[in-house]
């Protein structure tokens, strides 16, 4: 359904407008989908790092730890305690792993769709 922009009314059966892919959009659109993949890419780097480091068993007390401790903590918040092992390095592993694989996927995702419109 389109609007005519002169008398405000909706034209019914006629196709829609095709979108404007004009070079600066089209760059537009490229620096978004580019800001979304580093974001995918960092989010999912910060909880890959802290499964590593928990599973080499890092100096919890060390600063840059902490960090990146906290950081995955924020991050995948919403996952911890989806899966409650026995073995704490699996548990860790899937918990902080399953954010990080969907960040990746939706990041690249939506990046790609951005890309091709």
């Amino acid at each position: 359904m389109n609007t005519d922009p002169v008398s405000g009314y909706q034209s019914y059966g006629q196709p829609a407008a095709a979108p404007d892919r004009s070079p600066r959009n089209q760059a537009t659109a490229r620096r978004a989908a580019l800001t979304i993949c580093t974001i995918a890419d960092v989010s999912a780097g910060l909880l890959g790092l802290w499964i590593v480091l928990y599973l080499l068993d890092a100096n919890q007390g060390n600063a840059f730890v902490e960090f990146v401790h906290g950081s995955a903590d924020w991050l995948g918040g919403w996952a911890q305690d989806i899966f409650t092992m026995d073995t704490e390095g699996v548990r860790v592993l899937l918990n902080y792993g399953l954010p990080a694989a969907l960040y990746l996927l939706l990041g690249h995702g939506i990046a790609a769709r951005l890309n091709r419109a």
